[in-house]
């Protein structure tokens, strides 16, 4: 039975991997699978290439924030991060409605609404609206307490140890 909510959120690595590990196994499986990456814009990120290569649909908002020379990643909420994050959201709501996928990932969903660069209630009211068999996941730190309750599991990753701590910086194909 499709129609569940999952959550990956925490300040630990490896919510976006999680989500991308289980659209893997949805396609293996037969499901079709979309995912929307809010606050995730440029073309550095790796695995679109295997998405493409795999026939995951995917949709791209938010402005650039990492840098693939330094390795860095840009903090903080400008006017542009907002307005990408709700054409994410009118994109997340197209695709869920569609009727196209059995599972939509919301790539950083979580992250937008706690930086308030969307509305909880908005997202509330897509997860309210989805249809029953579309299986949901959202993704990102500082998940709302309102959209935890919302879902079906909640997996909270946390950070034991992190080489970034010890000035490795991001590395393609592992880290992006």
């Amino acid at each position: 039975m499709l129609g569940l909510i999952h959550i990956y959120t925490g300040a630990g690595k490896g919510k976006t991997t999680v989500a991308l590990g289980l659209a893997l196994r949805a396609v293996g499986a037969g499901l079709a699978v979309a995912v929307v990456f809010f606050d995730k814009g440029g073309k550095v990120y790796s695995e679109r290439a295997a998405l493409k290569k795999l026939k995951i649909d995917y949709f791209i908002t938010g402005v650039e924030r990492f840098n693939p020379k330094t390795g860095e990643f840009r903090f903080g909420v400008t006017e542009a991060d907002i307005l990408e994050a709700k054409k994410g959201l009118q994109i997340a709501k197209e695709v869920s409605m569609s009727k196209k996928y059995d599972l939509v990932i919301l790539d950083e969903i979580n992250t937008v609404a706690a930086q308030k660069m969307v509305e909880t209630a908005e997202v509330l009211k897509l997860l309210e609206a989805k249809p029953k068999n579309v299986e949901l996941v959202l993704t990102g730190r500082g998940a709302p307490q309102e959209i935890l309750d919302k879902a079906d599991l909640i997996t909270e990753m946390y950070e034991v140890k992190h080489y970034y701590r010890e000035g490795v910086k991001a590395r393609k194909g592992i880290d992006y």
